[in-house]
């Protein structure tokens, strides 16, 4: 009896040993960008029901994302905000798979929450804290057929390390040498005013909360909270609302290599000026931390779904799909993804 309740238990570790080694996996752990949360928990939640596989995708910012790839913590990272040369060059090959295109929205809160026009300039003033009242005769002048309120301008910002931070203030440089020179572009700055909140949703959530505010938000975040969002005045003197078509004609410039490009202040006529790529970002060689062929085989099976078959789900949620060149460059930089060197996706194919 005892021979039997052995064999028993030894057959059990081993079925158990087994399970949690197919399951382990059978699940991928991701974190970052909040900007394409939303996409992300659609496409994640699909390719579950699909193919059986899970994805815990923690949103943290882009600054959160890099430093857990960077750790080795994660599967992958989510980053709005391309990484440096001088970061790159310090840690083994990492890539940069693009997933989609989103617009970043200057929204408020004000009486009646009216459609308002921005000039370069005038942005960047508000956010550098010289202009402080809504009825600003510069304001107030882009505005002319809309009553302004004499009410404070209370400016919210990104708290965390975050790609909608990057890609918002890559503009704010572009449009203002003075934003240029005080504050820069980054993930994380000084900011000149303002309160901070954590995330696309806490900017939108504050923004909502306090009358007379100002913030920036993925607009995908705007339209689910019903706030209003601004048209801003391109470099062709167009004043261009985010949506779907003025974000992807922003992106009809020349993707290199490895897709690391700015999209901002588009020189397209009725492109909008404030958007960029959200980026999926991965070490090129799987083989590091004990980690299995096959776990890198569904890291590259997922950012292959997500670049083609994921597509799909882009558009409905307000996001713009890759353009054909960066799908083409996505698909050379998925096809370089290795584990001791060799192609994985050649063994995800067979």
């Amino acid at each position: 009896m005892k021979r039997v309740l052995l064999g028993f238990l030894i057959v059990s570790t081993i079925v158990s040993i087994s399970f949690t080694t197919q399951a382990g996996a059978q699940e991928l752990l991701g974190a970052g960008a909040t900007f394409p949360y939303p996409l992300y928990s659609k496409m994640f939640n699909t390719y579950y029901k699909e193919y059986g596989v899970k994805i815990n995708y923690q949103a943290i910012g882009s600054g959160g994302g890099i430093r857990q790839l960077m750790s080795k913590t994660v599967d992958f990272g989510g980053t709005d905000a391309f990484m440096s040369d001088e970061k790159l060059k310090e840690l083994p090959p990492i890539l940069h798979i693009p997933i989609c295109l989103g617009a970043v929205s200057v929204t408020y809160d004000l009486p009646g929450n009216p459609e308002l026009k921005f000039i370069p300039d005038v942005l960047s003033d508000i956010f550098l804290g010289k202009i402080t009242k809504w009825n600003d005769a510069q304001l107030q002048e882009t505005n002319s057929g809309i009553k302004l309120p004499d009410l404070n301008i209370v400016v919210v910002h990104r708290s965390d390390g975050s790609g909608t931070t990057f890609i918002f203030t890559d503009y704010l440089s572009k449009i203002s040498s003075e934003w240029k020179a005080k504050v820069g572009r980054g993930k994380s700055v000084n900011w000149p005013t303002g309160l901070g909140a954590k995330g696309n949703p806490g900017v939108a959530g504050l923004v909502k909360q306090l009358p007379g505010s100002i913030g920036y938000v993925e607009l995908i975040y705007a339209l689910q909270n019903n706030m209003p969002v601004g048209s801003i005045r391109n470099k062709k003197g167009a004043f261009i609302k985010p949506s779907l078509e003025s974000t992807s004609l922003a992106a009809n410039v020349v993707i290199p290599d490895d897709t690391r490009v700015s999209l901002t202040d588009t020189d397209a006529h009725a492109g909008y000026s404030i958007g960029g790529l959200t980026w999926i970002i991965v070490f090129k060689e799987q083989n590091y931390n004990k980690r299995s062929q096959e776990k890198g085989q569904e890291v590259v099976k997922l950012l292959w779904w997500m670049t083609h078959q994921g597509q799909k789900y882009v558009k409905p949620l307000k996001y713009a799909p890759l353009p054909k060149a960066a799908v083409e460059k996505a698909e050379r930089l998925i096809k370089s993804i290795t584990y001791n060197g060799k192609s994985l996706l050649s063994d995800v194919m067979k």
